[in-house]
């Protein structure tokens, strides 16, 4: 069972004969004002997702527990993802802002709106900036508001040469609110995972795999044989 908290919890509650290890990794949340980062974050915990645009004023941070089976050996790992946010004002208000939020990161979330041509040309400045500060975190990027298609700004064919120049995972989430239960109030969480596995999951996949390559475990892509 897949199990998303946020708060002061160590790690979920389970029963006494499971024991499984956690993985703990800190990401940054990165894009425009108005792009759907503390959105994001939000289906990401399974939490009411804003519906008017507030600025994010400071730091936030979100923590999500996320539970996978390792494909080779069948063990199950609880990833344990601490999501920070910050609202763009207060990072070019505040120096310490943006250091604080970069300092021994495991991996980058860049995010986009399909909405907003802006904010996916903004892209290619910030992975640049990031490959010089951090070049070994994990990198991904995410296309918010995919749902809106008939306002989109962002065509196929842009997306296809952004992939072939970077060669990053790019993921697309939509914007809506997620489904209720009969009551009309309590969050759909079933269909709330069905939105945002492939994010949770991504994330694991390649944190995992970069661990794996600082052990020494598997090959870094430099050292791959060629093909």
């Amino acid at each position: 069972m897949s199990c998303c908290l946020q708060g002061l919890l160590e790690r979920p509650v389970l029963s006494p004969p499971v024991a499984i290890d956690t993985a703990r990794y800190k990401i940054f949340v990165s894009g425009k004002s108005g792009v759907g980062k503390t959105a994001l974050v939000a289906k990401l915990a399974g939490l009411e997702v804003p519906v008017v645009h507030h600025e994010t004023t400071g730091i936030q941070t979100t923590v999500v527990f996320w539970p996978a089976k390792l494909q080779a050996s069948d063990r199950v790992v609880m990833f344990r993802f601490e999501f920070w946010d910050c609202g763009e004002s207060a990072l070019k208000k505040f120096d310490h802002m943006l250091p604080a939020c970069q300092e021994k990161t495991d991996a980058f979330l860049f995010l986009f709106s399909f909405t907003d041509r802006a904010s996916f040309e903004d892209l290619p400045g910030q992975l640049a900036r990031v490959a010089g500060e951090a070049p070994g975190a994990v990198r991904m990027v995410i296309g918010s508001k995919f749902d809106q298609y008939m306002h989109t700004d962002v065509p196929e064919r842009d997306l296809t040469a952004f992939r072939q120049a970077w060669e990053l995972p790019l993921l697309r989430v939509k914007s809506v609110p997620g489904r209720r239960l009969a009551d009309g109030r309590t969050l759909d969480g079933r269909a709330g995972l069905a939105d945002i596995a492939h994010v949770l999951n991504g994330l694991a996949e390649q944190l995992w795999h970069q661990d794996q390559v600082a052990a020494g475990l598997l090959p870094s892509p430099s050292e791959d044989p060629p093909s």
